[in-house]
């Protein structure tokens, strides 16, 4: 296994790049932590890179461009076949191979099943990549599906899963029946934060995200 956690989520836009830059505030002061999104569509004005770099400033993580940057938002593989394009995940692969000292904070694209060519998966990329995947989940009705599935879909692929961050408004219900049926740390809950600050993501980290340090197995 490599060192470091890939962020995948139980769908798009549920909160991964939040998650990750909390991650990095969380760690990077600790340990030589490396940020990066290997794919994102929907470029220009999605720029989740730009995003972590602006929350996680003063972390002391090192936030890395490059990778397969595309302009329709939409799925990986359809946006690759629109720009006649496909997308190969050996380079993607090669990069963090080559930097073995790095602890990598690596956010995917969608969700865990979202096609990345006509052969590959997000979960293909993540297997290569050797990481354990942190969750990035909903808090509100709904959720407890979505999680689970995404938790067997991991597993069923023998992909350690390191645990759920729910985003939202806190629902001690939604994290027990996650905890319980998905045996599952949930590593913390992240409201929503209005304005989103690093200030404020800082303050939430402080005290919010994994306090007992279980992530540490995976990073150290």
């Amino acid at each position: 296994m490599r060192r470091g956690l890939f962020v995948t989520g139980t769908d798009t836009g549920v909160g991964k790049t939040v998650v990750s830059a909390a991650l990095l505030v969380r760690y990077g002061g600790e340990l030589p932590l490396r940020y990066w999104k290997p794919i994102q569509t929907g470029v220009p004005p999605d720029d989740d890179t730009a995003e972590v770099r602006r929350l996680a400033a003063g972390s002391g993580a090192e936030v890395a461009d490059g990778g397969v940057r595309l302009p329709d938002p939409v799925s990986p593989h359809l946006a690759a076949a629109r720009a006649g394009e496909t997308i190969d995940l050996d380079p993607l692969v090669a990069r963090p191979a080559g930097e073995p000292d790095a602890r990598w904070i690596v956010e995917g694209a969608g969700g865990l099943l979202v096609p990345i060519n006509r052969f590959a998966l997000m979960a293909d990329l993540i297997g290569r990549l050797e990481l354990a995947a942190v969750v990035a989940a909903r808090s509100t009705l709904g959720t407890i599906n979505h999680t689970l599935l995404t938790l067997e879909a991991l597993r069923a692929r023998s992909l350690p899963v390191a645990g759920v961050v729910m985003v939202g408004d806190p629902d001690r219900d939604n994290r027990e029946a996650i905890t319980r049926y998905g045996r599952v740390d949930v590593l913390g809950e992240l409201p929503r934060l209005d304005p989103l600050t690093p200030e404020a993501l800082a303050a939430w980290v402080r005290t919010g995200l994994d306090p007992g340090g279980r992530l540490r197995r995976w990073l150290a």
